[in-house]
């Protein structure tokens, strides 16, 4: 097996096993290896520490996979597969996360799963060159019907690689996947939808609406198909508000609530752009839930994401009635959950209004953190009780 040795002193965090090494730390190689290879990791005196796939086009050099020696083989995959889906084995939804990237200790590897179909992505050369067989191994070890391939995410073009939709085991999706989600109907397009077609981090989140939405007025902001409309509704919500700026969301928001046998004149759903929106609109609301796009994509664009969510989260905290509740989230994962506290503590300051915390918010059990892989703590939210 090739070899990747690393400069003297740069050990420390492979040893502690974060599943990423930079360019920068790599102080030369050995033996002949391909893009995508697996390869071994060595200190600078010889010592085995890893074994990981390399891309000498992106920034993080090699992605580690294990640490020990034992070879990264079909078996291997299938073991490793398997351990994520038994972690899921007490799943009550449809729909969940089945496979979390470098958090299930396969780096680069997203599968996110709709009632009968898997939906794949694919966001490193190391997973492109097994895509095939990964689903192969997923079609053996589950019972399900087809796999979708939704590769269309930019980070690709970080490793070289195109954008990639498409079938790539089994039967297409249908153009509607109706799941069941805390035992409500959604409907999710996996082929143009979000993400893989839906926000299923929020799942958990959604059933805390449920628990505090009787007799309340809701506003759901970047409500994209009305998920946290829906539980809200059908828990007792007087009336529920959702703004996005896609009308085509909107109009799936309204036939979830059908699908759900909700009542459609206890729902707004109002196409806007929601900085724009909160500027304008005069009502206050018990509870508004503001959950927006990732705002920074990177490190370089903390400054300008900061100023995005303190800016959205001030005109929020303007429409909330006294002693009623913000829901607030960040799923940038560049930005950490101490930072993005401070940015809603600006926010807070700035509106001359008081704020407590009640619960500091992520994203459910299916999307587990691993502990030697902060990073993947992408969605951080806080539930505040505001006057």
């Amino acid at each position: 097996m090739a070899r990747i040795t690393i400069k003297h002193k740069r050990e420390k965090p492979i040893i502690n096993q974060h599943p990423w090494i930079f360019s920068g730390a790599i102080a030369g190689y050995e033996g002949t290896m391909q893009p995508g290879d697996i390869v071994s990791i060595r200190a600078h005196d010889g010592q085995f520490l890893a074994q990981g796939y390399w891309n000498p086009d992106s920034q993080i050099e090699a992605r580690l996979l294990s640490w020990d020696k034992d070879p990264i083989d079909e078996m291997w995959w299938r073991n490793m597969i398997q351990r994520a889906i038994n972690a899921r084995a007490n799943q009550t939804n449809s729909a969940y996360r089945l496979i979390n990237a470098e958090n299930d200790y396969l780096p680069g590897l997203i599968v996110d799963r709709y009632g009968d179909w898997l939906v794949m992505q694919s966001l490193t050369l190391g997973i492109e060159k097994r895509k095939h067989m990964i689903a192969d191994i997923l079609s053996v070890l589950l019972d399900i019907q087809g796999i979708y391939e939704r590769s269309d995410v930019d980070v690709r073009e970080k490793e070289g690689l195109s954008l990639h939709t498409g079938i790539i085991w089994g039967k297409e999706p249908p153009e509607e996947i109706i799941i069941q989600e805390n035992g409500y109907k959604i409907a999710v397009d996996v082929y143009n939808g979000h993400k893989t077609g839906f926000y299923l981090d929020q799942a958990g989140n959604r059933a805390l609406i449920g628990q505090m939405a009787q007799g309340k007025r809701i506003l759901n902001l970047f409500s994209y198909t009305g998920g946290f409309g829906v539980h809200a509704l059908a828990n007792g919500a007087d009336y529920v508000v959702n703004v996005d700026a896609s009308m085509e969301v909107l109009e799936t928001a309204e036939a979830n609530l059908t699908h759900n046998n909700l009542p459609l004149d206890r729902a707004e759903h109002i196409q806007a752009d929601v900085f724009a929106y909160l500027r304008e609109v005069d009502d206050l609301f018990d509870i508004v839930i503001l959950d927006p796009p990732k705002f920074a994509h990177s490190k370089q664009q903390l400054e300008s994401a900061a100023r995005g969510y303190k800016d959205i989260n001030l005109n929020a905290f303007n429409v909330v009635k006294p002693g009623g509740y913000l829901m607030t989230y960040s799923c940038s994962g560049a930005l950490s959950a101490d930072l993005f506290q401070k940015i809603v503590f600006g926010a807070l300051a700035d509106s001359g209004r008081q704020a407590q915390i009640i619960q500091h918010l992520s994203a459910g059990e299916d999307h587990p953190v691993a502990l030697t892989f902060p990073e993947g703590e992408y969605l951080k939210g806080l539930l505040l009780r505001v006057y």
